[in-house]
């Protein structure tokens, strides 16, 4: 089986009977590894004790009163958010089920944090998966892509590696494998495919999206597995591309923008030139058991709008596919 994504530290995590997965110490440690949490040499004392302590012991309960005694404003507020992320995640028996309680309640946490939990836990959802399409679509989920028109083709690439400079600091993890900061650009295609899993961890091919082409597709089964793996639903999703003739029963925006578009298809308006061409993807999703879905939306299907912002820049948000379907109550992990 091939790996890929290891940068995630799947690897440092364990999965219980239902295939979820477990924090451990070694997870925890991995995040008080980050060069933002590390203590330069000048830290004051109780910086350094807070920081040792931890890594010893990663589960150790905090009181208010360590961190106040921090005396750069600066860490404080690193370790207050870090702790906090911490008591989140440690309060479910999953990471899963921390992830649908963090976007179901609408908790505040830092991208950087939602974005790391969405990676590893789609690395669970796809684990044995040795399609690249599939696994180069699944990247939307997690890290920003800009849309590029290229001789006719919708091409898009991840931001921060085309801009050459990462925003994110890099975890020790991407550190020890030894990333370069820089990758070159090439679009997946059948010929270089396979090559993803030499590569994975660099974020440096592109995926041509355009209609018709196997980048719908791929990106479709990732959105149903998801679904799957997340909410114990068994959906079936396609990708078409026409939305003026849809019975606009049900929708859900999959980034900010496409939740614009969608509110104005909603509202009978004629979509100007400008916001027609930033859709990026339509999805035509209908349940395979429709018992679970409320009596508004039964018998219909529910369109899926994927589209870029002004900047041209595609931020997902997988926390739409959960909190967005017209669904009765539903547990989904614990």
């Amino acid at each position: 089986m091939k790996d890929f994504w290891v940068s995630c530290g799947h690897h440092l995590l364990d999965r219980d009977e239902g295939g979820g997965l477990l924090v451990t110490d070694d997870f925890l440690k991995a995040y008080f590894a980050r060069p933002e949490l590390v203590p330069p040499a000048e830290a004051c004392a109780a910086e350094q004790d807070l920081h040792s302590a931890l890594l010893a012991d990663p589960r150790k309960p905090v009181p208010s009163h360590a961190i106040a005694a921090i005396a750069d404003p600066d860490a404080r507020e690193n370790w207050q958010v870090m702790l906090a992320f911490r008591d989140r995640l440690l309060g479910h028996r999953t990471l899963e089920a921390a992830y649908l309680d963090i976007v179901r309640r609408g908790v505040k946490i830092p991208h950087l944090f939602l974005n790391q939990l969405v990676h590893v836990i789609l690395r669970n959802v796809l684990d044995g998966c040795e399609d690249p399409y599939v696994l180069r679509a699944a990247e939307i989920f997690f890290r920003p892509q800009r849309m590029t028109l290229h001789e006719g083709s919708l091409i898009l690439a991840d931001e921060e590696t085309i801009a050459g400079i990462s925003k994110t600091p890099l975890s020790p993890l991407v550190s020890m494998l030894g990333i370069p900061a820089e990758a070159e650009i090439d679009v997946m295609n059948d010929d270089n495919a396979e090559h993803y899993f030499e590569h994975s961890d660099q974020f440096h091919v592109a995926l041509d999206l355009s209609g018709g082409q196997r980048g719908h597709h791929a990106l479709a089964q990732v959105m149903t597995r998801w679904i799957r793996h997340l909410l114990a639903i068994e959906v079936d999703l396609e990708p078409f591309t026409e939305a003026r003739d849809a019975d606009f029963t049900w929708y859900a925006g999959l980034d900010a923008e496409g939740t614009r578009i969608g509110d104005a298809l909603w509202n009978g308006e004629e979509l100007s030139e400008t916001l027609r061409n930033r859709i990026a993807g339509l999805y035509r999703l209908t349940f395979r058991d429709p018992s679970g879905v409320i009596d508004k939306a039964r018998g219909g299907p529910v369109y899926l709008i994927l589209a870029v912002g002004a900047d041209m820049v595609m931020r997902f948000k997988p926390q739409n596919l959960v909190t967005g379907l017209p669904l009765k109550h539903v547990e989904g992990p614990t």
